[in-house]
């Protein structure tokens, strides 16, 4: 008897967007999961690039159980943009970097699962924060794919991102290889703000004050300013 395969099968096979489970295991690392989604969207915006999220990675299809939800992953060369789930055979390209925001409890998942599995797909490189050092003592650890299989980061730096990487505090840290500019976080990004636009009002403070001067000399500001 012949049997079907998935992908010859006339039923429309479905793709969950989502598993029910929560999305980050502590406060901590939902924080680092939420900074670093944000922080590499605004650096790529403009680009041929999408940065993804806990977002379901299918990578056989007709196989709807063969799935991951990377914590933060990015691609390149696809739409800019949101997606409920991501499909490598539809979008034609697979994750350049990952992260994974580890712990004790998915230590064994994330060392050995998904690293393999990241490895097979061609992942370019994969990264472990586990910001409360429960079992990486560094804190960050990086591999990048070299001859198909993943050898350590040792110099910090991503080659697909251009970036360089740190540690501050519970946070991974981005600094511009080109510039060596570190990429605003949002409470820095605000606070900066704040001092730009403080910065505007005192120099238009400062102007009135001249042109009000001018005036009191007899003198028509507007004529010279």
């Amino acid at each position: 008897m012949t049997s079907l395969s998935p992908t010859s099968q006339k039923t429309e096979v479905f793709y969950p967007s989502s598993d029910g489970e929560p999305l980050a295991e502590s406060y901590l690392h939902l924080y680092a999961i939420l900074v670093t989604l944000e922080v590499l969207t605004q650096y790529l915006a403009g680009q041929q690039a999408t940065v993804l999220s806990n977002q379901f990675l299918y990578y056989s299809q007709g196989y709807p159980r063969l799935r991951v939800a990377p914590d933060v992953m990015v691609i390149f060369d696809v739409a800019p943009g949101g997606r409920d789930n991501y499909k490598t055979w539809e979008e034609g390209q697979v994750p350049s970097v990952i992260f994974e925001m580890t712990s004790a409890g998915t230590k064994n998942q994330d060392q050995e699962f998904k690293r393999t599995l990241y490895e097979q797909l061609g992942v370019l490189e994969y990264w472990l924060f586990d910001p409360k050092g429960e079992w990486i003592e560094e804190k960050l650890r990086g591999y990048r794919l070299h001859r198909d299989q993943y050898d350590p980061i040792t110099d910090g730096r991503s080659e697909p991102l251009k970036l360089r990487l740190e540690i501050d505090g519970p946070l991974i840290a981005f600094y511009r290889e080109d510039t060596g500019e570190k990429l605003l976080i949002p409470s820095e990004l605000a606070s900066a703000l704040r001092v730009e636009t403080q910065a505007r009002q005192e120099a238009e403070q400062h102007v009135e004050q001249l042109k009000e001067r001018l005036r009191s000399l007899g003198v028509n500001p507007d004529e010279i300013l």
